[in-house]
């Protein structure tokens, strides 16, 4: 049986299964969404569709297809989807699935155009969200009478031209846009690119003030864990368990997050965010990237290369290993938590290092090492560099556990063999690929110099950190004797020795 609007009455209520009830589809559209992707299935959506259920919200999404994908399953489940949410919360283990509602209908722009002009005149419509990849988010020569536009700054605009005639340029008719692309201030960038265009465009001046003054970009910032659809072996498992299929079964980690900058107006517009604490609306996000930059994703770049480099795979092989996991709860706790280059509750770093350490050991999510290692040195420069200098300026002693991990990160970027354009680093006799544009800067620094004096160039190098690593006070000898142990005894030696070397520094 296919999850659809009309096999829905026949599925049956069961225990961790959240059915939508039939008036749900009855809602009127408030929402168009740029983007098809499971990280909006998951979050924006998951939201929505919560808040339906409640009686809060009470509208539907109008999906734009950008790509030539199929949306096929879409429409075969009447826009229905499961989300499967798996995960550990407090030791607890949680497994939930939630049939979402939210999704109305899914619109292709390269052949439905029109139709998608034709929900710029719904007064109802009033929230943009849109997840076009980073690449998305650019500037380009773009025309806004095509049918359609090229890019997503082009279509957004001939979107909102089109709702500034129909309501002749009324206060009300204008528009709360969310982009949830991964880069800072996706917002802000997003409105300048918009505001070019419409120059460009030589559209009409009563237009671009209605545009400046009537319409709200929030910048936005979404951390969930969405894999997808999960293996088919686990598919089969779900879709006996559940009792229907699903071409669109989405799995997801229990934490979520979606951060907005805005105000009151923007509160009101989004009135689905009371539903959820992971939903938050503020005027300032910057809390919330700091910890996510940090905690999060520089605790990752610390860890990639050292955790592969002691033979684990994924990210909770490693944690939930006796040794490396204290060394990654001292590396959260005691070292990068105290040194994020803004002010936080002590409380507030210490609760969110606890939930993400947790994440790092769901035991339903496969999150590999080598796929965070892409691009391992523009990671250890705008993730933890920032670590390291205040680090520095709150303290007179190395912190032993980002050492490890830089002299980890140098060892995994040891290229030993170059094929055409492509760069390999080994583990135990066998090769891996190294993805980073500065492979070639590592081959040949590596293939020319000694342990100590890799450690002591690329530390010195200014064009990669922006800084010379070298003058922090001892840690250039403490990355070269880390760097030395390992490349004598293995990584995980090297960290298993760690206590012991606190005790005596």
């Amino acid at each position: 049986m296919q999850l659809s609007d009309e096999t829905l009455r026949h599925i049956t209520k069961q225990p961790g299964l959240d059915l939508p009830d039939a008036k749900l589809f009855e809602l009127p559209e408030k929402v168009l969404q740029f983007g098809t992707g499971v990280l909006l299935r998951a979050l924006p959506d998951y939201f929505i569709d919560k808040a339906n259920k409640q009686g809060i919200f009470n509208g539907r999404i109008v999906v734009v297809k950008s790509t030539d994908s199929d949306s096929s399953a879409f429409d075969k489940q009447d826009g229905l989807y499961t989300v499967c949410v798996r995960g550990v919360v407090n030791g607890k283990i949680i497994e939930e699935n939630i049939i979402n509602a939210s999704i109305s209908r899914v619109l292709g722009a390269k052949t439905e155009w029109k139709r998608i002009l034709e929900c710029a005149r719904n007064p109802e419509m009033k929230i943009i969200i849109s997840n076009t990849t980073e690449v998305g988010i650019q500037l380009l020569q773009d025309d806004i009478n095509s049918d359609p536009p090229i890019s997503f700054p082009g279509k957004l605009l001939a979107f909102l031209y089109e709702r500034f005639k129909t309501f002749n340029g009324s206060a009300v008719s204008g528009m709360v846009i969310v982009p949830t692309e991964l880069i800072t201030d996706n917002g802000s960038k997003l409105e300048s690119i918009v505001l070019e265009l419409a120059h460009r465009n030589y559209l009409d001046f009563r237009f671009i003030e209605w545009l400046e003054n009537h319409n709200t970009f929030c910048n936005s910032l979404v951390d969930r864990i969405v894999p997808g659809k999960p293996s088919a072996v686990d598919t089969r498992k779900i879709e006996t368990a559940l009792g229907y299929e699903d071409g669109l079964l989405t799995m997801s980690e229990v934490f979520r997050l979606w951060a907005i900058e805005g105000d009151e107006k923007v509160k009101e517009v989004l009135s689905f965010s009371t539903v959820d604490d992971g939903l938050v609306i503020t005027p300032d996000i910057t809390l919330f990237k700091e910890l996510k930059l940090r905690l999060l994703n520089g605790t990752h770049t610390f860890n990639c290369g050292t955790a592969f480099l002691c033979g684990f795979n994924i990210t909770r092989e490693a944690v939930t290993h006796p040794v490396y996991g204290i060394f990654t709860k001292k590396l959260m706790h005691e070292e990068i938590a105290p040194a994020i280059p803004f002010e936080i509750v002590e409380k507030v770093k210490e609760d969110f290092a606890n939930s993400t350490f947790e994440r790092f050991c769901n035991p339903f999510i496969d999150h590999q090492w080598q796929s965070i290692t892409v691009q391992y040195t523009s990671k250890m420069k705008m993730r933890n560099v920032p670590l390291l200098q205040k680090y520095f300026e709150m303290n007179n002693n190395v912190p032993l556990h980002m050492a490890t991990g830089f002299a980890a990160f140098l060892l995994y970027m040891k290229v030993t063999r170059k094929t055409g354009n492509k760069y390999y680093g080994e583990r135990n006799g066998v090769g891996y690929e190294i993805k980073d544009d500065s492979a070639e800067y590592f081959y040949k620094i590596w293939n020319n110099n000694n342990t100590d004096k890799v450690a002591e160039e690329v530390m010195q190098n200014e064009e990669l950190w922006d800084t010379d690593l070298s003058k922090l006070s001892g840690f250039l000898q403490t990355v070269q004797e880390q760097l030395r142990y390992m490349m004598t005894n293995g990584v995980l030696q090297t960290i298993s020795q760690l206590e012991a070397k606190k005790v005596t520094a």
